[in-house]
Order: structure tokens, then sequence, then C-alpha cells
């Protein structure tokens, strides 16, 4: 089958992946699951395995077929496969979980002590099929298209994962802050008006972008090149500040925005990433707010995604391309020339 491969990081998103006949994969345990993909979407992250960034945080062999973001129908089982059969259409969670050590069975699936993770410490999705295991597919229900759902597998996940902690800490009346409406953002923007009744201030230099988080639900949007983005919080808030701040750039620019837009408390949800946090220990005494990473999500949550987009609460703006077409997407995510989510067909 074809699949594309990194062989060696580089910076040059132009010849980032080769693609290679590869074996087939097949079940190598009872509870393994072939999928057969329909849609395999590219995600930021791709961009930063190629570039070596994620090489000290996990175990990756190269070459490695990269793609994390699944979705097909079920090809093969392992004999004690009982959740899905052959030719059902499934979404994949991004991770494989062992389900028995302490954070698996507290529900909590990226801390797996055991995890296995397709796409950057074993073979993806960017290929014909996968293999993956029974704890990581999620039926789809039916008349859902497994290749424009694939991106959920992990920017809707990550982006629900956050906005679902905002929503606890979020009452009517209150505001949260939107940074960045692109691939993720306008994901989240969706979830949060879906499930809080809190006024929504978008963030994004781009005016499309704007424009799409206006048609998404947002109240209000602000332009970051050209406004001073906590004098107009300040001023929606009548001075008491957002209480929570969903930022899906994660650059030194927006992480900075916490401590002036923040109100007493709040939190500063951290989801894109690639900048740094620079606060002195005592704005964050002084307002007790928090700044709260974002790890894609669990399981079940994913589920509950599914069941936002199976009622038309969450909509993907997606881009087909055909796998060949693997290093141009890269390049144009890249140049950030990717408006919603790029899917790969085999």
């Amino acid at each position: 089958m074809h699949a594309a491969r990194l062989h060696e990081y580089t910076d040059d998103m132009s010849e980032a992946l080769t693609i290679e006949d590869v074996d087939r994969p097949t079940p190598t345990a009872s509870d393994g699951v072939v999928v057969d993909i329909a849609g395999a979407g590219w995600c930021q992250t791709d961009n930063h395995v190629v570039e070596g960034m994620w090489e000290e945080y996990v175990p990756q062999d190269l070459p490695m077929t990269l793609g994390h973001e699944n979705a097909g129908h079920v090809a093969e089982v392992g004999e004690e496969v009982t959740v899905v059969e052959e030719g059902d259409p499934v979404i994949c969670h991004p991770v494989m979980t062992c389900g028995t050590c302490r954070p698996c069975r507290l529900g909590e699936d990226m801390y797996c002590e055991n995890v296995a993770f397709p796409g950057l410490t074993h073979d993806g999705g960017f290929a014909e099929s996968l293999l993956t295991n029974e704890r990581a597919v999620i039926p789809l229900p039916e008349g859902t298209d497994p290749t424009d759902i694939a991106p959920h597998a992990d920017a809707g996940i990550t982006a629900y994962h956050a906005v679902k902690k905002a929503v606890a800490e979020l009452n009517p009346g209150d505001t949260a802050v939107v940074v960045g409406v692109g691939g993720l953002g306008h994901i989240g923007l969706q979830c949060l008006d879906a499930m809080s009744a809190a006024t929504v201030v978008a963030l994004d230099p781009k005016e499309a972008a704007r424009d799409l988080a206006s048609d998404l639900g947002a109240h209000h949007t602000v332009d970051p090149s050209s406004e001073d983005v906590a004098a107009v919080v300040n001023d929606l808030t009548d001075d008491r500040g957002a209480k929570q701040v969903v930022d899906f750039v994660g650059a030194d620019e927006t992480t900075a925005l916490g401590p002036d837009v923040l109100a007493s408390g709040g939190d500063h949800h951290v989801v894109g990433y690639g900048g740094h946090v620079h606060e002195p220990a005592q704005t964050l005494v002084d307002g007790e707010f928090a700044y709260r990473g974002t790890l894609v999500g669990r399981y079940t949550e994913l589920q509950e995604l599914v069941a936002l987009v199976d009622r038309g609460d969450v909509e993907l703006r997606t881009t087909r391309y055909d796998l060949e077409d693997i290093n141009t997407v890269a390049e144009k995510l890249e140049h950030g020339d990717i408006e919603g989510r790029a899917v790969l067909t085999p």
C-alpha cells in the first residue's frame, strides 16, 4: 500500500515526506483493528513532527508514517474485538491505550502509561490503511462521511477538550475570548457557542477569519493587529475582564494577553503551541489566574464531539487533497494558506 513516510527531520516542507510502497498492516493482537483510511487530516503538529520538535518528548524511530487525524472503514479486526466489525465507518481517537493502568482506569486516555500514538510514535494514517486498537475506534452515526470528519480526531477533540474545561467556569453573562479562528479555533468557537451562554469575543488579524467567527456565533470580533485588545475587552465587560481565554495560537504575543484581559480567578487555556509564557509569578498570584495546557482529549470527549457534529452544532471547513500532494499541504499550512482543515485522501 502507499504511505507517506518521514525519513529525516527537516525545515523544508517541500520535501518533508516520501510516498512509498509498504506492507499493509494486519491485527497483531486480539484487540487490533485495521482501518482503511477514507480521510486523514494534516495538522500543525505534523509540521512540528517533521521539524523534529517532538523528538525529545516521545520516542520516534524513523522512517515513520505520519498522520494522527484518521477516519475510515474497518477492514479487519482481532479475534476479541466486539465494538466494531468489518465495514463499519469509524473515527479513531489519536492514541492507543492499554485500559489497565491507573490513568486509563480514571478515564485519562492521554496519560496512559503504555500509550502508543500513531503518527507520532508509531505508523499513522497518511496511508491506505492504519493499525489501531479497539479502545481507539468510535463508530460513526449513519450518514456521517468519515473523510470530512477526520480532523475531529485531533483538532476537534483538542478544541472540545479545552472548551469543555472553560465552559465549566462560565456562567451566563460571563465573557470568553477565543484567540485565533483558524483550523482549531473555528471548531472551538462553535463548541463554545453550543455549550455555554457566555458572550464570545473572537480575535484574529485576518478579516476573513473574523467574518467566519461572526458566522459561527461570535458576538464580537477584534483585530489584534490594529486594536487594543485589553481596552476592547474591558469596555465590553465594564472593566471586569473576561472569565476565560481559549488560545488556539499559543504564540508569545497571545499568551501575554492573559494578565491584561482576564478577570480575577480566570483561566488562559493554551491550545496552540510554539511560543512561551513570560509572566512574573506575582502576576499570577495577584490575579489568581492560571495558564492551563491542553493535550488532545478523552475518548469519551470524542464521542461527545461526534454527537455535536451529528446534531449539526459543529461543522468543519475542510479541503481535500490527494495523498501525493502531501508536501504541498505541508507547505501551505506552514505559510498559513489553508482555511479550516486539510484532509488527505489515499
